[in-house]
Order: structure tokens, then C-alpha cells, then sequence
């Protein structure tokens, strides 16, 4: 369930600078990177080799960045829900930063805001902000702001 929820075009429309919470955490394992590896042909060694990673510059293996920016596809459905429309799309994102690198084992969580709610080719479109924190860091692995248009 998430953790806000709109039930219609116009509550939707008014959600501008709303707060939407965080998420479950989510742990990130040597299987989620190795297996990102292979659907995307990315097997360089600071996210598929161990042995190699422990000497080097962070001590472990990491996350891929694109694979800790697709968790924002998992996360925002926790954030947010969209009731009463017919149906909804991904259009793309808008700034995408990675401020820290997520070594394995890591757990990560979701923070979301909404930007900005404007009516779009037919539909209504919001930007959400998802900010992907790492538990027990300062800095977020990444920052991207996504954006969905919704049909009613």
C-alpha cells in the first residue's frame, strides 16, 4: 500500500510540494547486482568480482548506478497511488544524480516528493522527486526526478 494516495484528477492536481514519506528498505545483494549484470552486459569488476573488489576503492563490490536508479520504478508505488484512472505511463526523468556509490549488503529506502502536477497531452502529469537513501549514510546513492502521466 502506499504511503499517499490521490482519488482523483483533481486531488492529484493539488499535490503540488506534497511530502510523500519513504518506503520499505530494501537490501541489496551480490545475486540483485550479479543479475542486473547479466540482463545489461555491465560485468565490470567493482560490481561482479569480490576477491577483486576487496582491494579495491571501495572495499567491496558495488551497485550498479542505473541498477539503484531503476529501484526507483519499486519504490515509487510505495509512495504513491493513483486511484480512479484509466491508466498511467512512465514518460521518462528529468535530473538523475548518484551522490554515493551502495556497496553490497546495503539497504536502501525511498523518499519521495512531488514537484510539480500539470495537465499534459490528455492526461495529467506529475514530476515526484525519489531520493534513494542508504541506511546509516549521509548522502543518497541517487537522486532522480520522475515523471508519470496519468489518463482518467
Amino acid at each position: 500500500m502506499a504511503n499517499v494516495v490521490f482519488d482523483s484528477k483533481e486531488a492529484l492536481l493539488a499535490a503540488t510540494g506534497q511530502p510523500l514519506g519513504v518506503t520499505r528498505w530494501l537490501e541489496v545483494t551480490q545475486q540483485r547486482i550479479d543479475l542486473f549484470a547479466e540482463a545489461t552486459g555491465d560485468h565490470q569488476w567493482i560490481h561482479v568480482d569480490p576477491v577483486r573488489a576487496k582491494d579495491g576503492p571501495f572495499g567491496t563490490t558495488i551497485a550498479h548506478g542505473y541498477l539503484t536508479l531503476s529501484l526507483a520504478s519499486c519504490f515509487l508505488p510505495q509512495l504513491i497511488e493513483i486511484r480512479n484512472m484509466k491508466m498511467g505511463v512512465n514518460v521518462g526523468c528529468d535530473r538523475v544524480r548518484f551522490p554515493a556509490p551502495v556497496p553490497v549488503g546495503s539497504r536502501l529506502r525511498g523518499r519521495g516528493e512531488v514537484l510539480k502536477v500539470e495537465e499534459a497531452g490528455g492526461g495529467v502529469q506529475s514530476t515526484v522527486r525519489v531520493t534513494i537513501e542508504i541506511d546509516g549514510q549521509d548522502k543518497p546513492a541517487c537522486v532522480v526526478d520522475k515523471i508519470s502521466r496519468y489518463f482518467f
